[in-house]
C-alpha cells in the first residue's frame, strides 16, 4: 500500500486535489504541496484548513520547488517520503517530474500530456513523442505512470472503456463533448492556464477518422448538441489529448473531441492569432527586449484561479458512442454535469478545475489501496473503469448514462472491502 502524496503545482487544479486529498487522508497519509511560489501553496493549505477539509489530523506542508529540476524534485520525494506524485503543474514539466518518480520509485499521475515549449500540436499520436518512450523504464523500475487523468483526458477514457466492455458488441464512433455553459463575468479569460489553451488551438486539428489520422483547421467544423443540463450547446472539432491514445488502444475507427465556444471567444482568440499574439515563437521589441507574444497574452489575462468566486452555472462533458448490440443499431451517453457554484463552496475552485482535480485523486486512492498500482505506464483505458467510477460516484463527480432506457445514475459498484476507501 503507498501513502504520502506530494502535489506539484498551485493552480485552481492544485487547489481541488488538495483538498481531496485532506478529505481522504486517512488513506493517502501526509500530504505535500510545491510550486516555484510558495506563497500559493500555503495560501491551498490555508484554504483546506478555513473549510475543515481534513479528514483527520495529519501533515499538510507547502515547499518552494523549481519542477524541472530533476534532482531538487528527487530530493523532496525522498525528503517528504511521498510515494505517489499528483502532477498538475504546467505540462511542460511532465518529463522532468516523471524522471524523477522514476529515479525514487514513487508512483506518478498527470492530467495532461506533456508538451515541448517550442513545439505546438505535434504529430500524432502525441503521446508517442514523449510519455510513450518512458514506458520500457517505468516496466522495468515497477513505476507506475497513470497518464491523462483529469477528465478530458481521463473521466472520458474510462467511459468510453465502460462503454466497450459492458454497453456494446461493436463502436464505430466515440464523439467526446465538452460544454462549459457557466459564465464568470469577465470580458474574456480562459479557464486553465491561457499559454497551453491556446496551444490547443492555434495549429492542426487532428481527428481520427476511418483509422487515420486527419488533419483540419480550427473552428472549420462546427456541430450543435443537444445535451443534458446544459441544452443545446454550439461546438467545433477540435483536436485533444485523448483522442491520441484512445485511437491506438480501442478498436474504434472514429473518435473525435467537440468543445463549445462561443461567438465571443471566437472573435478575441481570432484577432489575437492574426495579430500574432498567440504565437510561442520569441520576438524582439522596438527597445531589444526579446519576449514570447504568448506568455505576454497570458500575463494580462485573469488568472483562472481567481474566475471561482463569481461563476456561476454548470458543464456537460461526456462520450456519445454510436454501434451495434445484439444485431440492432445502439447509441449510449455517458457523462457528468458540474456545478460551478457547488464547486466554489466545498473547495475553493470553479467546475472546470473540480472535474480535473477530483480524477487525478480518484486515481491516487486507487494507487494507495493497490487496485491501480500496477507498476508501469498506463492510459486510463487501459485499466479498470469500474472503481475508478464508483469512486467519483461518491467524491463530487456522478456519472450519468442516457440510452433507450432512459437518463439515470452509472450506478457501479465494488465490495466495500476492495475498495478500501471511504472517499468522500
Amino acid at each position: 500500500m503507498k501513502r504520502n502524496v506530494l502535489i506539484i503545482g498551485a493552480g485552481g487544479v492544485a487547489q481541488v486535489v488538495a483538498h481531496k486529498c485532506a478529505q481522504n487522508n486517512a488513506l493517502l497519509g501526509h500530504i505535500h504541496i510545491a510550486s516555484r511560489t510558495l506563497g500559493k501553496c500555503q495560501a491551498i493549505i490555508d484554504s483546506i484548513h478555513a473549510k475543515n477539509s481534513l479528514q483527520q489530523p495529519g501533515t499538510l506542508q507547502a515547499h518552494a520547488l523549481d519542477a524541472m529540476d530533476v534532482e531538487a524534485t528527487k530530493f523532496l520525494i525522498r525528503a517528504t517520503h511521498s510515494q505517489i506524485v499528483i502532477n498538475v503543474g504546467s505540462p511542460f514539466l511532465n518529463m522532468s517530474v516523471l524522471a524523477a518518480c522514476l529515479e525514487t520509485g514513487a508512483a506518478y499521475l498527470d492530467t495532461a500530456i506533456h508538451e515541448d515549449p517550442l513545439k505546438v500540436c505535434e504529430t500524432p499520436p502525441w503521446y508517442a513523442n514523449h510519455e510513450w518512450k518512458r514506458r520500457q523504464a517505468c516496466r522495468d523500475a515497477g513505476v507506475t505512470a497513470i497518464l491523462g487523468v483529469g477528465f478530458d483526458p481521463g473521466v472520458v477514457n474510462a467511459y468510453a472503456r465502460y462503454a466497450l466492455d459492458h454497453c456494446f458488441d461493436r463502436v464505430d464512433s466515440i464523439d467526446i463533448i465538452d460544454i462549459n455553459a457557466g459564465s464568470h463575468g469577465r470580458y474574456f479569460a480562459t479557464n486553465f492556464d491561457p499559454e497551453i489553451n491556446f496551444r490547443e488551438f492555434v495549429s492542426t486539428v487532428w481527428s481520427w477518422e476511418d483509422r487515420a489520422w486527419k488533419a483540419n483547421a480550427m473552428f472549420e467544423h462546427r456541430r450543435d448538441w443537444d445535451m443534458p443540463v446544459t441544452g443545446v450547446s454550439t461546438t467545433y472539432l477540435t483536436g485533444h489529448d485523448e483522442l491520441h491514445s484512445l485511437s491506438q488502444h480501442l478498436d474504434v475507427p472514429n473518435i473525435r473531441f467537440w468543445m463549445g465556444f462561443s461567438a465571443h471567444y471566437i472573435n478575441v482568440f481570432t484577432v489575437l492569432k492574426n495579430l500574432g499574439l498567440l504565437s510561442e515563437q520569441p520576438v524582439r521589441t522596438a527597445r531589444g527586449l526579446e519576449v514570447v507574444p504568448l506568455e505576454v497574452v497570458k500575463a494580462v489575462l485573469p488568472d483562472p484561479a481567481s474566475l471561482a468566486p463569481d461563476y456561476q452555472g454548470k458543464t456537460c462533458i461526456g462520450d456519445l458512442l454510436k454501434g451495434e448490440r445484439n444485431g440492432q443499431p445502439h447509441e449510449v451517453l455517458i457523462y457528468n454535469s458540474c456545478d460551478h457554484g457547488e464547486s466554489f463552496t466545498e473547495v475553493g475552485s470553479q467546475a472546470i478545475s473540480y472535474t480535473a482535480g477530483v480524477p487525478a485523486v480518484a486515481a491516487a486512492l486507487l494507487i494507495a489501496n493497490g487496485i491501480w498500482d500496477v507498476g508501469q505506464m498506463a492510459n486510463v483505458e487501459e485499466l479498470d473503469p469500474v472503481p475508478f467510477i464508483a469512486l467519483m460516484n461518491r467524491m463530487g463527480l456522478q456519472t450519468r448514462i442516457r440510452d433507450a432506457q432512459g437518463d439515470r445514475l452509472l450506478d457501479v459498484r465494488l465490495p466495500e472491502e476492495k475498495l478500501r476507501a471511504n472517499a468522500r
